[in-house]
């Protein structure tokens, strides 16, 4: 096993964290997610992870591409249709900051989401992406 092989993920995970609350509106997690560019949401209750929103989700539910100018109003009836509890990933996979990118790279190839919360001692300290991992993998060349 090389050093390269034992770097953990809290080297490389973002630890600037945009998280919604299961009281929070989709309304709102549509503009968190406009707002930073992102594409996932941890859903927390307390410092714990209970839940994880992704922009794909929000989508399925919505016309949040934009496409119209109309639906405005069709969005915000739908999103008081549903709450985030019903509508986030509830089985979420985490991962503890002290796991190998290399772990974490096996788990994202393998599984069918692309983030994963980095969870110690059941608090949220990072979300690490795939997107991370390829910037991580581009600095190396």
């Amino acid at each position: 096993m090389t050093v390269q092989d034992r770097i953990p993920i809290s080297s490389i995970m973002s630890t600037q964290l945009v998280v919604l609350n299961t009281t929070d509106g989709l309304e709102k997690a549509e503009h968190l997610f406009k707002k930073h560019h992102i594409r996932h949401i941890p859903v927390i209750k307390g410092k714990g992870i209970v839940g994880m929103l992704s922009l794909t989700d929000l989508l399925r539910i919505s016309f949040a591409d934009g496409a119209y100018e109309e639906e405005e109003e069709i969005e915000s009836i739908v999103y008081d249709m549903f709450s985030i509890s019903q509508v986030m990933a509830k089985n979420v996979k985490t991962v503890t900051s002290d796991t190998t990118i290399r772990e974490v790279a096996k788990i994202l190839s393998e599984e069918e989401f692309h983030a994963l919360p980095v969870v110690d001692n059941d608090e949220l300290v990072g979300i690490v992406t795939t997107t991370d991992l390829i910037k991580y993998l581009l600095a190396q060349y």
